[in-house]
């Protein structure tokens, strides 16, 4: 497919397609483990407990999951992460039994009955290469990036390189919450690469040297830096303040009040137990903030 990022530029520097095409390549390679997810059939609501979505929110369902199988021999807990959409209509359409979301619910999602108990905080980080000596944009700057109005490092102080945009696809919740809060009414660019999962975008920021990004802050390590947006760096302290700007609630959606097993086990992802330990170790934020 031809677009922007496959042109020439006028000193005949790699394309944004070939910044970022090699280390693509690798990590597309694993994409397709999603598509062995599923909720499966014939199994008993008293036994069993299926949670679909965000894979943000994944390692604390997952892990959350297995604690609670552990103190409940004969209970399972069966997690998998689709993007935070695909958690909101397997709940709506009974296939899930909880629905996690790292965004809000869009204007005809509230319609379908379901509630929300949010179950921690969370701050979205702008990533960049570890080479890039970029290290701090405004929102506005961030904002003209992704919708294609900037494309080259050195507009913003940096070295002369081509940014090789990397984006989430339509059913990423922070995609969703990213494009509310820095993006607005501006679309993104269309020729940005577009990865299912916040861990490929890390990884593809990783090893292209002009390639931005953004993850959940939760998802952050060594491999990529974090540049402060408006001056602030997002750190426990800060979203904590409300000092940083690019910051969330994340969600578990039931229809109607939970019931029966997955009462108990929201219960549980609110237990100091949980909130205290594998939040925390997450890299979110409990929703106690007085003991965060």
């Amino acid at each position: 497919m031809t677009n922007r990022l496959s042109r020439p530029n006028k000193n005949s520097r790699p394309s944004r397609a070939a910044v970022l095409s090699r280390a693509m390549v690798c990590v597309l390679l694993g994409v397709l483990l999603l598509a062995g997810s599923g909720c499966g059939g014939g199994r008993s609501v008293d036994t069993e407990l299926v949670v679909t979505g965000s894979t943000t929110i994944l390692p604390i369902a997952e892990i959350a999951g297995e604690m609670y199988h552990e103190l409940h021999p004969d209970q399972k807990v069966l997690v998998s992460g689709l993007g935070s959409s695909a958690g909101i209509e397997t709940v709506s359409s009974g296939s899930s039994d909880i629905g996690t979301s790292s965004r809000d619910l869009k204007p005809a999602e509230e319609q379908l009955g379901l509630v929300d108990t949010p179950i921690a905080y969370d701050a979205i980080a702008v990533i960049v290469n570890p080479e890039n000596p970029v290290r701090e944009l405004t929102t506005e700057q961030v904002r003209a990036i992704f919708a294609g109005e900037i494309e080259n490092w050195s507009e913003l102080g940096g070295n002369d390189k081509d940014i090789g945009l990397v984006n989430r696809d339509e059913a990423s919740g922070t995609r969703e919450a990213f494009h509310k809060i820095v993006m607005g009414d501006h679309p993104f660019d269309r020729t940005a690469a577009v990865l299912p999962g916040t861990g490929q975008v890390r990884s593809v920021v990783s090893n292209a040297g002009g390639a931005i990004g953004y993850i959940s802050l939760g998802f952050v390590n060594d491999e990529v830096k974090v540049v402060a947006v408006d001056g602030v760096v997002p750190t426990k302290e800060t979203v904590i303040a409300g000092a940083y700007p690019l910051q969330r609630l994340l969600h578990f959606y039931t229809v109607g009040e939970p019931t029966g097993l997955a009462r108990d086990y929201i219960e549980f992802v609110l237990s100091d137990a949980v909130q205290q330990s594998v939040v925390r170790d997450a890299g979110f934020l409990p929703m106690s903030r007085e003991e965060n």
